[in-house]
């Protein structure tokens, strides 16, 4: 038998298997993703694919709280044998969450941001700080940082939503959320939020990467802010794109992949006292899986 490694928290049976350590996060993210169906992104060591996606959309749907049905005797089962050996001898629940979270790959952790269906109402809007080549972390936190200030003051975006605000390190850059008091038919987003390079002023997006872009303070940074989805050099991208339904949003705790051999950082959610820390990359940096879970009551807090 197969012993459990003390204090691996990715290799706790000898070999790669991030299933335990998404157990242990999946507990405090419920309320976030209630309702949303979870997918992984399957990193591949060899060939001409780097990864592969296992979702609602091609797979039966798994849930956030059917990771409840992990336990150690599923996971001494996933060092010592393959899943069809292991047929019989766990639930058809735990067979699902096997054929998404398969052992002896690095995962990342990814949900339906509103539902996997195209055309679903929103209850939320997503925004990534994709950084171009060149434009680096700090001056990513220093957009995000610009962003919500000017978010926070917007008095047309007032008039037609209440929102919450949260706030995601995802491992390299940021992700901002306004989180609605209600839902919303697809139309709103496309209204208001989907930007087009050809009419940038036509969306809170675009006003919003001109607003940072002039403002005196983040001129100083020498960088520049624009809208949409493809990445610019020495630029951070305000990326909406993965707002509606049927697109994909990563996870809160996270582990964000460099290959298929090397984690390089994990998604952590942030209060907006953090996002002002001027030490927050080099704090972000320093989280590894075990650090994770030995504070994850105290992380879960920054929580919606």
């Amino acid at each position: 038998m197969v012993q459990k490694e003390a204090g691996n928290i990715i290799k706790p049976y000898g070999h790669t298997d991030v299933l335990f350590y998404y157990s242990k996060i999946s507990k405090h993210l419920k309320n976030f993703l209630e309702g949303k169906e979870i997918a992984a992104k399957i990193w591949l060591p060899y060939g001409k694919i780097p990864f592969f996606l296992r979702r609602g959309s091609n797979m039966p749907p798994l849930h956030i709280q059917e990771l409840d049905a992990v336990d150690e005797k599923m996971l001494r089962l996933r060092s010592e044998m393959d899943l069809d050996k292991a047929k019989g001898k766990i639930s058809r629940q735990q067979e699902k969450i096997w054929s998404y979270f398969v052992p002896r790959k690095l995962i990342d952790f990814f949900y339906a941001t509103n539902g996997e269906h195209p055309g679903n109402p929103i209850d939320r809007l997503f925004m990534d700080l994709d950084r171009g080549e060149g434009a680096t972390e700090e001056q990513a936190r220093a957009a995000a940082v610009g962003l919500i200030k000017i978010i926070k003051s917007d008095k047309k975006l007032a008039k037609l939503a209440r929102f919450r605000i949260f706030i995601m390190w995802t491992g390299s850059s940021f992700h901002i959320y306004l989180l609605f008091e209600k839902k919303y038919q697809n139309a709103f987003y496309n209204t208001y939020f989907k930007y087009s390079k050809e009419e940038p002023e036509a969306s809170f997006i675009g006003r919003w990467a001109r607003q940072l872009n002039e403002n005196p303070n983040f001129k100083k940074l020498k960088i520049k802010v624009s809208g949409g989805h493809e990445k610019i050099p020495r630029a951070i991208i305000i990326d909406p794109s993965q707002t509606p339904s049927g697109k994909l949003a990563r996870a809160p705790f996270s582990l964000h992949m460099r290959s298929a051999s090397e984690i390089d950082g994990i998604a952590i959610p942030l209060s907006e006292k953090q996002l002002n820390d001027k030490n927050l990359i080099k704090n972000m940096k320093s989280y590894t899986p075990e650090k994770v879970l030995n504070n994850l009551k105290e992380l879960a807090k920054n929580l919606p």
